[in-house]
């Protein structure tokens, strides 16, 4: 551990800006507290406050910038992509949707601050089409202030910072076993957290097959759009569907015949806003609502599919 405090002193500037940018991308390593030890570390002129402060937003700018065109390139599907590999559950699509468009790109000032939000974010405002200039200008303010937040509080409480490290240098390789062992208790955790979350929404799904067969047998099932507004403005809904757009179900919906098929989609990974949404009309007395496998992207595959294959029928006869 005193080798890891001495590295830091000689290439902190560095290590921060390559534990930023790794977390920034995406993966669950934490960095704010090694912007709060550079900041203890700046009041005794270990590092430089500035040069800190500095790669930090560089690095924070690099990867909001790597997502942002990433989303403005590939839309929502970037959006799954990441949802997929989050270590958080899986509607934090749905969520950060709604607070960006809530808040637009002001969003991103404070958004390094919710864990989830702040990787989903740039893409969103890409995939909204937020103006590169204005995506840059709340960007850089919002590195600027986390960043600077991190090296103040470390400033600010830098002798308590100082007696930890004293601390962790005397226990020598079992002090990097217990950080080692913390980070790898809080990945399980998430990992927990993520499969009880599915867990709580495991219920029966629906094909579009099935949805098919339901029509052909004359049950006329009621389809229910649960994403959110956002992703409505993303891709539009299915014509005739319902739409949900979070909350409290409508009176629309609670309204309907309790007897039909309900079949409830989402464009989420696992069909988990779908899943949610029927669970909750399953428990108002609504026993035929299932999720849509595959939601809007199985729909729109499936139709389109139909669609092309009328077209070639028509131009062949």
């Amino acid at each position: 551990m005193a080798n890891l405090i001495l590295l830091l002193q000689e290439y902190g500037v560095l290590i921060v800006f390559g534990i930023v940018l790794i977390e920034q991308i995406g993966m669950p390593i934490p960095a704010f507290p090694i912007l709060i030890v550079a900041g203890a570390m700046s009041v005794d002129g270990d590092t430089n406050w500035f040069a800190v402060l500095a790669v930090a937003m560089l690095a924070c700018l690099i990867s909001d910038s790597f997502w942002f065109r990433a989303g403005r390139f590939y839309g929502k599907r970037i959006l799954k992509l990441l949802c997929k590999i989050s270590l958080s559950p899986d509607y934090c699509v749905s969520q950060t949707e709604d607070n960006f468009k809530r808040w637009g790109p002001k969003a991103l000032i404070v958004s390094k601050f919710i864990p989830g939000f702040n990787v989903i974010a740039p893409p969103l405002a890409g995939a909204m089409g937020t103006r590169r200039g204005v995506f840059l200008s709340f960007s850089i303010l919002g590195s600027l202030l986390w960043a600077g937040t991190g090296i103040g509080i470390g400033a600010f409480f830098h002798t308590s910072v100082d007696q930890l490290l004293d601390i962790l240098s005397t226990m020598g390789t079992t002090a990097l076993l217990v950080l080692v062992v913390l980070l790898a208790l809080f990945v399980a955790f998430k990992y927990v957290e993520r499969k009880r979350f599915r867990q709580s929404v495991d219920i029966e799904r629906i094909t579009v097959d099935d949805f098919k067969m339901m029509m052909e047998q004359g049950h006329e099932p009621i389809l229910v759009d649960a994403r959110s507004a956002t992703a409505q403005m993303l891709d539009p809904a299915v014509p005739g569907a319902l739409l949900f757009n979070g909350g409290d179900l409508s009176a629309e919906i609670t309204g309907l015949d309790k007897s039909r098929p309900i079949i409830v989609y989402c464009s989420c990974p696992n069909d988990v806003t779908a899943a949610h949404v029927a669970k909750s009309l399953v428990g108002q007395g609504f026993h035929r609502a299932r999720p849509l496998h595959g939601g809007l992207d199985a729909w729109n595959a499936a139709f389109r599919s139909e669609s092309l294959q009328e077209q070639d029928h028509a131009a062949s006869a």
